[in-house]
């Protein structure tokens, strides 16, 4: 099979334009599979319908898989396939809304800080996960523990983190005299922009204490809620869109027909017509975000942990277990709505009805596995807030002490069946630690309970939140997930 999606003959539309219509006016930091199926899309469908000249640069920061992403899509004119699988069908966008691409190993550091520093860009925005930002989950601040964070310290000039380069390059445009950015948060992450500010503002300070009031005086960061289920693409995933679009596509990635945007109108330097593409600009964020956090990632997370020790590799499958697909019903209705203070015109249930429809679509191969990652960074806004709701309410929270307890036992590193389990956490080590002490038993949920940067002071020393989880988690040792679940 031809490996060009520039040239060959292929089974979807190209976009009409190329990359002379567009100007770099945002910089991405995180050029992962959720931004390329959602905010990307998003400016595509503006270039669509509108004049709009508004163009991505991409920009990973890690790995070498990250800069062979970015030199694919070079070599692609920067065009890249999304595929939108429904139950019964499939529809297939090349997108064409990048501009450029860079990365600190091929383009060098200073490259992409020039690039941030440039009087066309007016949105800087970040997909980099709730680990990027380098906070503590327990205080909200800085981690300057963090390593990241002490090379963005010692070498200022050339930057580590995320955080880091959003800060020089600020540095660079406060002494130029340049317009600011606004910081664009697009994570999974409770109030992102709130988190986005609070580090920022916490490395400028260490750094320079004129940067740091500039940035407070004239930087914006919005929050978002972005709202997609889109899968790590597989080797599996670009064979069947290959099959479709008649040519392999290295960048390509599926996802679920299913999108959703609202976004803090808050723009120091303008920004494009989201709202044309379907995004929804509103004055505060936060209750679309807590809702999508709780009733949609915490029933995620649930289904991830207790699904995984339960043999289900998908969220599809777990779904064609009656008892999954009603405990996680009941998570979302019983548990993380009442925790919820919406506009008054929102339906939670017919919300709580559509994710169990999307979490149901067999063709997305959404794997347990990949939403169990980094639960220290997602477990206290998706599961441990609403408990604490729950407990000043005297409320039930069973389901939530389960997930808490599914999350305590997936981290043993060991399956029902005695086979490894690949714990991706960035405290992968601390609960290896605690395991190779306690081993397979409940006397583990003390150490657990103890790490601050997860579960802060409060819950563990509620007495009736403590015998809850140990509970749960001797449930688990007994029976297993699946005859837990089912007992809910």
């Amino acid at each position: 099979m031809e490996k060009n999606i520039v040239t060959a003959a292929i089974n979807a539309n190209r976009p009409n334009w190329t990359t002379d219509r567009l100007t770099t006016r945002i910089v991405h930091l995180g050029c992962g599979a959720f931004h390329r199926a959602h905010q990307a899309l998003y400016t595509h469908h503006v270039l669509e319908k509108t004049d709009s000249d508004w163009g991505y640069c991409e920009v990973n920061l890690m790995s070498k898989h990250d800069a062979a992403l970015i030199e694919n899509l070079k070599q692609q004119s920067m065009l890249y396939t999304v595929a939108e699988k429904g139950e019964t069908h499939t529809e297939l966008k090349i997108i064409g809304s990048m501009k450029e691409a860079l990365h600190p190993l091929i383009d060098g550091v200073d490259a992409i800080l020039e690039k941030m520093a440039s009087p066309s860009v007016s949105i800087v925005s970040l997909t980099v996960t709730e680990k990027g930002y380098c906070a503590d989950p327990a205080t909200g601040k800085l981690d300057t523990n963090n390593p990241l964070i002490q090379q963005d310290l010692s070498t200022p000039n050339n930057p580590a983190s995320a955080i880091g380069y959003i800060t020089a390059a600020l540095k660079r445009r406060s002494e130029r005299k340049l317009p600011p950015f606004t910081v664009l948060s697009c994570d999974n992450v409770r109030e992102n922009g709130h988190v986005a500010r609070e580090a920022v503002l916490g490395l400028a300070k260490l750094q320079d204490a004129e940067l740091a009031q500039w940035i407070e005086d004239n930087v914006t960061f919005p929050c978002t809620m972005v709202d997609r289920i889109v899968p790590a693409a597989t080797e599996e995933t670009l064979s069947e869109i290959a099959e479709l679009l008649g040519v392999k596509d290295d960048c390509a990635i599926a996802c679920e027909p299913f999108r959703q945007w609202v976004i803090e109108d808050n723009f120091v330097n303008g920004r494009p017509e989201w709202d044309c593409a379907g995004a929804q600009f509103v004055e505060d964020v936060v209750p679309f975000e807590l809702m999508k956090l709780r009733m949609l990632n915490g029933s995620h997370s649930f289904l991830a942990y207790l699904g995984y020790l339960g043999g289900y590799a998908h969220i599809s499958d777990t779904m064609t277990n009656p008892d999954y697909c009603r405990a996680a019903h009941a998570l979302m209705l019983n548990e993380q709505a009442p925790t919820l203070v919406m506009p008054e015109e929102t339906d939670l249930p017919a919300y709580a009805n559509n994710l169990i429809e999307r979490f149901t679509n067999p063709s997305l191969k959404h794997q347990t596995w990949q939403i169990a990652m980094d639960g220290s960074q997602k477990l206290p806004q998706r599961l441990l807030d609403p408990v604490a709701w729950h407990i000043e309410n005297q409320s039930d929270y069973r389901h939530l002490a389960l997930g808490i307890a599914g999350w305590m036992r997936y981290v043993a590193g060991v399956d029902e069946q005695g086979q490894k389990i690949d714990v991706r956490d960035p405290l992968a080590d601390t609960y290896a630690t605690i395991y190779a002490k306690h081993g397979l038993t409940v006397s583990v949920v003390d150490d657990l309970l103890a790490i601050d940067a997860i579960f802060g002071t409060e819950l563990p020393q509620n007495p009736h939140f403590v015998a809850a989880i140990k509970s749960a988690y001797q449930q688990l040792l007994d029976i297993g997930a699946r005859q837990a679940v089912a007992k809910l």
